[in-house]
């Protein structure tokens, strides 16, 4: 029987002082190393929840130490099918503000330095990323923002760049020329692993700048980021709540059928080890 359900990536504040009901740490092993941490394990409105710190309690891990691979091998091994991916952004738009909420559908990659895939080795997919976000789970944080209040934007682009530095003011008008709605430094390869692990996945950008770009504004600064966060702490509680809530037990979006058209590999050339690795991702296509 799964451990969980559904599954949220955030801060500690997310599940500090929430609902979370019989909470307990979970630690998984997986063959991609350690988690950021270990999963909090509960329940939430009914609904069996696994909760993990990105960067480790305490804020331990930069954005690029992450093991993002580990991450989201640890909630497939729990049995997750969705993920909420609570984000720090900052705004490259002027009619996006600080403390809006943006539920984005489009992501644009610049990190350079982080595995991408779990595949490899002797075993070859090409999964689809046109719409790298669960359609479904995207409306259902967006009714649950609108019934908390929240100033959303439905749809934008977030660019994620390695950090852990934030933008110069040159490239952050770059970005903004290019089109992008939101920057930040942890949804890739998050997302993209996810559709591997044919996991539903949406982000629930919480904006608390205007990154560098905006010169009547001051640059974006840890304090002044800190201080949105917390802010929208309550909010993101709220909405991630109700979401947990009225998510489908049953999927009918593509998220969960990513893989079925996508391993191109000769079942008889795949190594006995790289098999065994992923089982718990491809073992219901390969056996």
């Amino acid at each position: 029987m799964a451990e969980a359900e559904i599954g949220i990536i955030g801060g500690t504040g997310l599940y500090q002082n929430s609902a979370l009901a019989s909470p307990r740490e979970v630690k998984v092993t997986t063959p991609f190393g350690a988690p950021s941490d270990a999963y909090i394990v509960g329940t939430l409105c009914g609904r069996k929840v696994a909760f993990l710190a990105r960067h480790g309690r305490g804020h331990l891990l930069s954005p690029t130490e992450i093991n993002f691979r580990a991450n989201i091998f640890g909630f497939k091994m729990l049995g997750v099918t969705g993920i909420i991916s609570a984000s720090a952004v900052g705004s490259l738009r002027e009619d996006v503000h600080p403390m809006d909420v943006v539920l984005v559908d489009q992501f644009f990659d610049r990190t350079r330095l982080r595995p991408q895939t779990f595949f490899g080795d002797g075993l070859v997919a090409h999964v689809s990323l046109a719409d790298p976000t669960c359609a479904v789970l995207r409306d259902r944080l967006a009714q649950a923002c609108a019934s908390a209040g929240a100033s959303i934007h439905l749809g934008g682009t977030y660019l994620c760049i390695e950090g852990p530095q934030f933008s110069t003011r040159a490239e952050s008008e770059v970005y903004r020329k290019m089109g992008a709605t939101v920057i930040g430094m942890t949804n890739m390869p998050e997302a993209r692993l996810a559709r591997e692990a044919e996991i539903c996945y949406a982000t629930l950008a919480l904006v608390t700048d205007y990154d560098c770009w905006h010169l009547s504004e001051e640059a974006v600064t840890v304090e002044a980021l800190l201080g949105c966060l917390r802010g929208n702490a309550e909010t993101a509680r709220r909405v991630i709540a109700q979401t947990v809530e009225t998510m489908p037990s049953e999927r009918g979006c593509p998220c969960g059928r990513a893989l079925e058209s996508a391993i191109i590999t000769e079942r008889s050339a795949i190594p006995a080890s790289t098999l065994e690795r992923l089982r718990p991702i491809v073992g219901r296509h390969l056996g």
